[in-house]
Order: structure tokens, then sequence, then C-alpha cells
């Protein structure tokens, strides 16, 4: 999948594992980047929904259009599509299955 970032500071503190691990410790910086390692390897988004433990699903309300995959509660990878035109299926839902470019948005605590 092609990935890209909100801004060039997110791609660097999340590609440089020392500051992963200053920020978010050492078991959350391994996980964000086995994050990342699965989406670089998926063939499109909705592979993503079949790898345990990701629960990626869609968010609602002012976060509508992002995309939540689980890292280790409480944190989650935040995405977006990176689409001028979503790939849509005939009832409008997003279709996964087309989605082969994301945008890393985020890692936080959507929750609190």
């Amino acid at each position: 999948m092609d990935i890209s970032f909100r801004n060039r500071k997110l791609e660097k503190d999340l590609s440089d594992e020392k500051a992963l691990i200053r920020r978010y410790g050492a078991e959350q910086a391994k996980r964000i980047q086995q994050r990342l390692f699965e989406l670089q390897a998926a063939e499109n988004l909705d592979v993503m929904r079949t790898l345990p433990q990701v629960r990626a699903h869609e968010l609602s309300g002012n976060r509508a259009g992002q995309i939540s995959l689980d890292i280790k509660h409480p944190y989650r990878l935040l995405i977006e599509p990176d689409y001028e035109d979503l790939p849509r299926k005939h009832d409008g839902g997003l279709d996964w299955k087309k989605v082969t470019k994301i945008k890393i948005l985020t890692v936080e605590d959507t929750h609190g």
C-alpha cells in the first residue's frame, strides 16, 4: 500500500525508532512499527480488517472519514484514505478493497 503522512514531522517521528521509544515506550513503539510494516505489506486496506488484534474500523462524528487501527490500549493509529474521490461501494460505503493509498494522521488515545 502507498503511505503518506500528515506532515514531515510525523513521518520523521514514526520513522525514528529511538524517538518512538522515547515518546511511547518500547512496547508501544514496537507495535506502532508493526502496524506500519503491516500497512506497507498490505495489498489494500481490506487486508487490515483480517489481521488479528488490529480492529480496523471507520470512525464517526467529528472523526468521520478516519479509520482507527488498534496499537495497544489506549493508543490508536489514525489513518484516512488518500484520494480526491474516495472509492465507494454501490451503497455509498467506503470500498476497503479499492483503497491502496492512505495517509497516516496521528497516534493518539481517541477516548481520552
